[in-house]
This record gives C-alpha cells, sequence and structure tokens, in this order.
C-alpha cells in the first residue's frame, strides 16, 4: 500500500527536484504540525499568506458561516453576493477614492493579468513597460512583464512590446513615452532581492505616467495588508497608482486576489464586447467571507506596530552578525549572506531545528523573514537566535 509521501511524488506534479517534503497534519497560529510529531515556526507565512497566522478564529468562524449559506453560483459579476459586496465596500473604504471599484479574482498572477488587460483596453495602447528583476507570476502575461530572463526565456515568444528598465534609475524614464499603455512595478521588489523603490525615483515614475497618459500599476501582491507596516506599502510613498493589484494575504488563507481602480477605467471590461474580462471563481464567496474577516482584523489591531517591532527586533538582533545586510520593511524582510553555500547552509541548519525560512527566485545569496504579524516577541526572539548559532556554525 502506497503511502501518502508516495502518492505525492508519484501523482502530484513537482515545481522542484527537492521539494521541502513536510507532510502537514495541521497548523495554528506561527506553528506548522507535521504527521511525525514535530512543529515548526513558521518566518515565511506561507509566503506572506497567513499574516494573521494559521487559522485565525475570525477567519475560521467566518468560512464556516458561509459555507452554511451557500457555495458558488455564479460567475463574477452576474449575482449580487453579500460576501463580495461587503468586502469590496470595506476594502475600498480604506483605499484612495481612486481605487473605489476592486475586481476579484483567485491570484496573484490573475490580478496581473486583469491589470495588464485593463490597461491595454483602456488606453488603446499596446506598450508596457516593467523593471528588471521584477517578479509578477508565472502565466503568459505575467511573465511577459518579470524582469528575469531565466524564467521568461524558456516560454518565449511572449507578449510584444514590453520594455524594461532598471528600477530606481532616473535617467531612464523617458522610456515611458505617449505609445506606453501601463507601468507596472513592486513598491518593494520581493522577490528580485526585497529592493524597496526610493521614495523620489517612484514620485518621478508617477510623474511620468501623469504626463503621458500611461497608467501605472502597483504589485502588491506580497506588499499587502500590512506586510510593509502600512495596509500597502504605496503609503509609505505618498504615492497612488491607478490600478492596484492584491493577493496573498488579502484571504487570511483562502485563495484570494483583485485589482482595484476607478470606475472610469474599469468600465473598459464592460463594452466591445461585453463580458470581455471574465472569472468563473474569482470573488468566491467563501474567500470573499474569509477576506472579509481578515481585513476587519488587521485594522481593528495595531498591526502597523506589530511590523516595525518585527523589523525593529529583527535588525537588533541580525544585523551585522555574519549578515551583510538586512533589507526591506516592516516584516517584509531580506538577510544578505557572503554566498550561496552560506545561504543553503543556513536554510537547511534553520529547517532542521524546526524554523522555517524563505528564500527569492532571484538570488542565492537572500534569505527572507515574512514572520506572521501575530508572532510574539519571545518566539520571534528563539527563531532569530537559531539563525545566528546557523550562521556561526560550522
Amino acid at each position: 500500500m502506497p503511502s501518502l509521501r508516495d502518492d505525492f511524488y508519484r501523482h502530484v506534479a513537482q515545481t522542484s527536484e527537492s521539494p521541502m517534503g513536510l507532510e502537514v497534519e495541521r497548523a495554528e497560529g506561527c506553528h506548522i504540525y507535521t504527521t511525525d510529531g514535530k512543529k515548526y515556526v513558521d518566518l515565511i507565512s506561507g509566503i506572506s499568506v497567513s499574516s494573521l497566522g494559521h487559522r485565525h478564529p475570525a477567519v475560521v468562524q467566518a468560512v464556516k458561516e458561509q459555507v452554511d449559506h451557500h457555495l458558488h453560483v455564479m460567475v463574477y459579476g452576474e449575482f449580487i453576493q453579500r460576501p463580495q459586496v461587503e468586502f469590496a465596500a470595506l476594502l475600498t473604504s480604506v483605499l484612495p477614492e481612486s481605487l473605489s471599484q476592486v475586481y476579484f479574482v483567485n491570484s496573484g498572477t490573475e490580478a496581473t493579468e486583469g491589470a495588464l488587460k485593463l490597461a491595454k483596453k483602456h488606453t488603446g495602447r499596446t506598450k508596457l513597460v516593467s523593471f528588471r528583476n521584477s517578479y509578477h507570476g508565472d502565466t503568459h502575461g505575467s511573465l511577459s512583464v518579470t524582469g528575469r530572463d531565466i524564467y521568461r526565456n524558456p516560454y518565449l515568444p511572449l507578449l510584444p512590446d514590453v520594455h524594461f528598465l532598471d528600477f530606481n534609475d532616473h535617467t531612464q524614464l523617458h522610456q515611458i513615452d505617449n505609445s506606453t499603455a501601463a507601468v507596472i512595478l513592486e513598491p518593494i521588489q520581493g522577490e528580485g532581492g526585497i529592493i524597496p523603490a526610493e521614495t523620489e525615483w517612484l514620485k518621478a515614475v508617477r510623474d511620468r505616467c501623469d504626463e503621458t497618459g500611461a497608467l501605472l500599476i502597483f504589485d502588491e501582491i506580497q506588499t499587502g495588508f500590512f506586510r510593509t507596516g502600512r495596509l500597502f506599502a504605496f503609503e509609505h510613498y505618498g504615492v497612488v497608482p491607478d490600478i492596484l493589484c492584491m493577493a496573498k494575504a488579502m484571504g487570511g488563507g483562502m485563495p484570494m486576489g483583485a485589482f482595484a481602480s476607478s470606475p472610469g477605467n474599469l468600465k473598459a471590461f464592460t463594452f466591445n464586447p461585453p463580458l470581455n474580462h471574465v472569472t468563473t471563481f474569482g470573488g468566491h464567496p467563501v474567500s470573499c467571507a474569509a477576506a472579509y474577516a481578515n481585513l476587519k482584523t488587521l485594522l481593528e489591531g495595531d498591526f502597523t506596530a506589530k511590523a516595525t517591532r518585527i523589523e525593529e527586533m529583527v535588525r537588533e538582533t541580525l544585523a551585522g552578525k555574519g549578515i551583510i545586510e538586512v533589507r526591506g520593511k516592516g516584516a517584509m524582510l531580506g538577510l544578505e549572506l557572503d554566498n550561496a553555500d552560506l545561504t543553503q547552509k543556513v536554510v537547511r541548519y534553520c529547517f532542521e531545528k524546526g524554523i522555517i525560512l524563505g528564500w527569492t527566485l532571484h538570488s542565492n545569496t537572500l534569505i527572507r523573514i515574512a514572520p506572521p504579524l501575530i508572532i510574539q516577541d519571545k518566539l520571534l526572539r528563539e527563531s532569530l537566535q537559531i539563525i545566528l548559532n546557523a550562521v556561526a556554525s560550522d
């Protein structure tokens, strides 16, 4: 009789030759428990998803209550469903007026796809501008604006008329011109190495888009929902995008994504032809109920202070102690190490000690730390000490 592990490798498509292979029994708070009785501290929140920790009671209760009403009833946008409407109203109430309508999807890459289509449809233009070392998803459109050739090249040709500039470089912004439909960027490049945008550069990008009529798309799929200490990272900069992409922490652990814009922009999806951007499961009522509970809990708590405290503790504990640099904002941090071998050793050592760390797709010398925002000082301090021990170990 094959084991669950055997069936995992036999029947579940793999994305690497060496998956982590934890056999999960349950997860709660900051911990993941495996079927062999081990307990792991999740310092990456399922890749920036579980900001309130695993199975937050408010999210679980919302899911249970919605299941008793209905699951899927109709493709997105056709029926009035209370969970969708209530979540959209709450979300847009805390966004700028220019982002007062939201289109729900299932994931981050779908949010990117929808945003790119909206920009092209609204402007009637085809040129897209992105940035080197960016990451916007793995579907064809999203991959087309991802600035890393190693991931693009196996799937060429991708979308035409995509142009890549250097992040934080003022001298190249003239390439945003009157033929540009959209400029897409992450306020903090995540997979590219946790690289924050410079404030004056980001404002210059906004100004250039205004001058040329290009729409500015912010990919806040990873940075959203207090991950950086503000509800969205653009609030650190005082720069508002024309389209905002969201996902990951949005659903409190349920699959959820969205992009928000103005009613005038989103109207482009309603004609020539109507229904020209649709989704079957986007805005699923159970996911929307979970997302509403998640956002309500985040807004009622002091998660700006929590994310700030996490950053302070990480910098105080780790900076300069065998670690070249700590980058990022709030609870979205990257540890730059000396070389790839040391990086692999630290991740492996911590994993053996029950600490799950992250990595990025673009750097073999960077470790990602993105703990649940609910993590207590004591647990974080103990976890950081294990990282220090890993760096210092032979």
